[in-house]
């Protein structure tokens, strides 16, 4: 009976996004060590979804933000203002920002300006990962400095697996077709597959495309260091909306369908995206295997 109870709690707390004591207490029990152990707190996030109260300090340890030596937290936050304040000053006496510059263009200013890339004809409107991502981390946190230094780690994992997009991509495209061929000869009629923003959902790690609350699951599991879990959330995300994509005249009708995804369903695409990435390993199945039917999700909207 025990076991039941808990059971039965274990999935009341997973129904309403709540995540179970044991797992939380799991993640403070590795807090208490010194200094704390990155590999481990990467294992927990690919396992479990970090607690909202956590994932603020988490975040910054598993991006390189802070280290992992919590004495020298205090620090590290006072090299990394200044830090900051020096590369906003630096670009305003350059004269590409100013205090009207919007700030997810800023920190990509400041990114190419610490990175050595920016140059003389740089276009702060250029399409980039960076810009998306922080806008979204903006809307979570409210501290300017952090939310740089946030966007900037989330970015830098980016381009460690950029090489491997085209990979990603086609992987998705082998993936919808087993998973679903109507929807997939249907998009491959309206000479759209090429044309779907895979790159750019990948880059920005779904920023913009999700809101927030479904967003965070997701970054869990890129900040423990999965960049495959973009693929089922791209497959789970064209699959939830598979009605409404077909029954778009043309490709334009297609791109602002899955551009426009329903608040009700983001949740949706955000859950399963990350149930049916577990069940299959976390990892993109090989020839012949089924991440959707495998695990037998239902995952169609109205």
């Amino acid at each position: 009976m025990g076991s039941d109870k808990r059971n039965f709690r274990s999935n009341y707390y997973e129904k309403v996004g709540c995540r179970s004591i044991e797992e939380k207490k799991s993640l403070e029990i590795l807090l208490k060590e010194k200094p704390w152990d990155k590999v481990k707190l990467k294992q927990f996030s690919l396992r479990f979804m970090i607690p909202t109260s956590y994932r603020y300090l988490v975040w910054k340890v598993q991006l390189g933000v802070l280290p992992t030596y919590t004495d020298l937290h205090s620090f590290v936050s006072t090299q990394r203002q200044a830090q900051f304040n020096d590369l906003q000053h630096a670009l305003k006496v350059m004269r590409i920002v100013d205090n009207n510059t919007p700030k997810p263009q800023l920190f990509l200013a400041m990114f190419m300006l610490e990175s050595g890339r920016l140059h003389y004809n740089f276009n702060l409107q250029m399409d980039c990962g960076m810009v998306p991502i922080s806008r979204t981390l903006l809307q979570m946190y409210d501290d300017d400095v952090d939310v740089y230094w946030l966007a900037k780690g989330f970015y830098n994992f980016v381009e460690q697996f950029e090489k491997d997009i085209p990979k990603l991509i086609d992987s998705t495209k082998s993936l919808l077709e087993k998973e679903d061929q109507d929807l997939y000869r249907f998009l491959q009629d309206k000479n759209v597959l090429d044309c779907l923003p895979l790159n750019k959902w990948y880059t920005s790690c779904f920023a913009g495309i999700l809101d927030e609350s479904a967003l965070v699951k997701i970054w869990d599991k890129v900040c423990g260091g999965s960049s495959k879990v973009l693929v089922y959330v791209a497959i789970v995300l064209l699959v939830t909306l598979r009605r409404g994509i077909l029954r778009c005249e043309d490709a334009e009708q297609v791109l602002r369908c899955i551009h426009d995804v329903p608040e009700e369903a983001e949740e949706v695409i955000a859950n399963k995206s990350i149930e049916l990435w577990q069940q299959c390993g976390s990892m993109i199945p090989g020839q012949g295997e089924s991440i959707i039917n495998k695990a037998k999700p239902e995952i169609h909207l109205r």
